[in-house]
């Protein structure tokens, strides 16, 4: 019978540990290739299975026990010249439902708050992308702080930054516009389209999101 606290067997960690040193000299040699790139000594080594693609005078900072699935290329860091991207500590990068893209074009900032959990989901921003702490977005939503493309010769692209408060919760299948404030501690329900601001406290949902009832204190949630 299976003993699910079963100690595992002396080739098993031995293998692990290999894996794990393997993984520290990868990340070694991707901080070698890119000055801008700094990975605390505490945060995951699964992070070497990420895809970085850094431009000359990016910066990446991934904080003190950031974990991620060892699932190559899942993980896909982008990050153009002048650009910087803050994973905070202790966030979750999981990607073993679906890959995680955080893209920050030239010159723009995003800021991933502590705890955060970004659950195969895309995050981008050409202007300015802020989270707060312990804000979970869900597998398949997306988070723009730009329109992305010239609407056409006389309306040209515009940006303007995106922040969630603390402890909100953006549900799967959700979009969320440039321009947009979530206060804290709301939830933005499944396959919302996000284009005007949200209260704190809020449950909103629909397309476009309206409020639709309150929410209480999410900071001892898990």
């Amino acid at each position: 019978m299976a003993n699910g606290n079963a100690i595992p067997s002396r080739a098993v960690v031995l293998r692990l540990k290999a894996i794990q040193a393997y993984d520290r000299w990868r990340l070694r040699r991707l901080k070698r290739k890119h000055p801008g790139l700094h990975i605390d000594p505490s945060a995951s080594t699964n992070l070497a299975a990420a895809r970085y693609d850094l431009a000359p005078g990016a910066v990446l900072r991934i904080g003190a026990g950031v974990v991620t699935d060892r699932l190559e290329g899942a993980l896909h860091f982008y990050v153009e010249s002048g650009a910087e991207m803050v994973i905070g500590e202790r966030t979750w990068l999981r990607t073993d439902v679906g890959a995680v893209h955080m893209v920050a074009f030239a010159g723009a900032r995003m800021t991933i708050g502590e705890e955060g959990f970004m659950n195969g989901c895309h995050v981008s921003c050409k202007s300015e992308l802020t989270t707060g702490r312990r804000v979970w977005i869900g597998m398949g939503s997306r988070v723009f702080d730009s329109d992305q493309h010239d609407m056409d010769a006389d309306r040209p692209e515009e940006a303007e930054p995106v922040t969630i408060g603390d402890y909100c919760w953006v549900a799967s299948d959700v979009t969320v516009l440039r321009g947009v404030t979530i206060g804290e501690h709301s939830i933005v329900g499944t396959r919302s389209l996000v284009t005007s601001n949200i209260p704190a406290h809020t449950l909103a949902f629909g397309s476009p999101a309206r409020a639709r009832g309150t929410v209480g204190d999410r900071s001892s949630g898990r």
